[in-house]
């Protein structure tokens, strides 16, 4: 019998069909199986283009096939950045003929000649395309960079075939902010956070950190121009604390000299004071202060607060369900373990493998909480997550977006990437955000919906 594909039909499944597996039988570090992928509609989460438009003044050329071009043109559209942002057409005819080395000089020259006014950076984005075809890249930037010799050009990439190997997309697309930028003299009163797509908070132990030693900081977010963006080579220390970031802080200060500390981010209290001990020491041998460690009474005072904090939190919302995702925050076991070592009642962990840095939280939540449920957030059968986690009588709280839209909670905590939190203020500001998502609404079907969660902050 012939049926209509597109008939409405009423799917609900039981939450015992949702793919998912106790944390005590989850492996390290990837719980499923790679396969067939599903996207969730919670879109807060940056990608390429909000990422490179943080390069104040920059234009980007995407070059690619026109279907693989249509998330991107509505990237940008949304973010009102048109005018940063153009595009070249892969064709057939392109492969066939083998002109795609001309095809790029041309376009991304055409591009140029037609604009306005003339950038002082063009990011150029190549495709798996050209990957699979051979494409000579070094040929291409090396004409590119002789036609215009007034722009600074530098690779980025479109190619999910680099994914599951090597430096992924995001950890690439962080390095190359910091590719253009021009060697000149270190300033020992400079640092640089780099590979962040949100501002570091003022009220971070990081900012308290460098701004109470009378430092100069640097952050690709702040940059008004491009101008100001160049001054960020002068740092003698370049700091991380999101994990994607890493590999690009290496590749700056070996490029341009000065040191990168990759600061670790975590809800750990001996972690914290560890990574913090090991930045006031980096910084006191490279900008010649001392004293920057944070005091032992000091110390005792933050631990302090993050158990009132957490204690606080606690008695609001009792045993209220609690689920987290991975894209509140780079370390969501670690934040599951602290909340469930006192007593919040976290019942699920939506994340599709096992950050490093969370392996120890990991093998303690295996031994303490082992009935600590994680699901998946790209397998095809969390597209029925919605309807059958939905628990009656009672709401979810979420801790971020993905959570939120599987759990079908408007009481969530509408956050990505850590927030520009670090330190033991990671840890008294979430517990600040969970009571306000316990006590607050949202529409949450609105705000997830919206890509790129802050990225006001690349619109100068």
């Amino acid at each position: 019998m012939l049926k209509k594909v597109n008939e409405k039909q009423n799917i609900k499944l039981d939450a015992s069909e949702i793919p998912h597996v106790r944390i005590a039988d989850a492996n390290f570090p990837a719980p499923f199986r790679s396969g067939l992928e599903y996207s969730s509609p919670a879109r807060g989460t940056w990608n390429i283009v909000h990422t490179g438009m943080l390069i104040p003044e920059a234009h980007e050329i995407f070059v690619c096939a026109a279907g693989c071009l249509r998330g991107v043109v509505l990237t940008a559209a949304e973010m009102g950045t048109q005018d940063r942002f153009s595009t070249v057409a892969v064709r057939e005819n392109n492969l066939l003929d083998g002109d795609m080395e001309e095809l790029v000089i041309e376009g991304v020259t055409d591009i140029i000649n037609k604009l306005p006014k003339r950038p002082p950076a063009v990011l150029v984005y190549t495709s798996c395309v050209h990957h699979f075809t051979g494409v000579d890249l070094d040929m291409i930037y090396a004409t590119l960079r002789s036609r215009f010799p007034d722009i600074d050009f530098t690779d980025c990439y479109m190619n999910p075939i680099m994914r599951k190997s090597g430096l992924t997309p995001d950890q690439l697309m962080r390095s190359r902010l910091y590719m253009l930028l021009h060697e000149r003299e270190k300033n020992p009163d400079a640092v640089a956070i780099i590979g962040n797509d949100l501002p570091t908070d003022e009220d971070s132990d990081l900012m308290h950190m460098l701004k109470g030693a009378g430092l100069k900081v640097h952050e690709i977010t702040s940059c008004k121009n491009y101008a100001e963006y160049q001054e960020m080579a002068e740092s003698c220390v370049y700091v991380s604390y999101n994990p994607d970031a890493a590999p690009g802080g290496d590749m700056l200060a070996e490029r341009l000299g000065g040191t990168h500390y990759a600061l670790k981010f975590s809800f750990d209290y001996d972690e914290i004071d560890e990574t913090f001990a090991g930045l006031a020491g980096t910084l006191e041998k490279a900008t010649g202060r001392t004293g920057l460690a944070m005091s032992p009474g000091e110390i005792a005072a933050k631990r302090a607060e993050c158990e009132r904090e957490l204690e606080k939190t606690k008695k609001l919302i009792g045993d209220t369900p609690v689920s987290i995702d991975y894209t509140f925050c780079p370390r969501p076991l670690g934040l599951a373990k602290l909340l469930l070592d006192h007593g919040i009642n976290v019942t699920r962990v939506y994340v599709d493998g096992i950050p490093g840095g969370d392996r120890a939280a990991f093998d303690h939540l295996k031994k303490d909480h082992p009935d600590l449920m994680i699901y998946p957030t790209v397998h095809p059968g969390m597209r029925f997550a919605r309807t059958a986690n939905e628990e009656d009588g009672k709401f979810v709280l979420a801790i971020g977006q993905k959570a939120a839209a599987f759990d079908n909670t408007n009481h969530f905590v509408n956050v990505v990437e850590g927030g520009g939190m670090t330190g033991f203020e990671a840890v008294t500001r979430t517990c600040a955000l969970i009571r306000d998502a316990y006590m607050n609404e949202k529409e949450m079907r609105e705000l997830v919906q919206v890509k790129g969660l802050g990225c006001e902050v690349c619109i100068r």
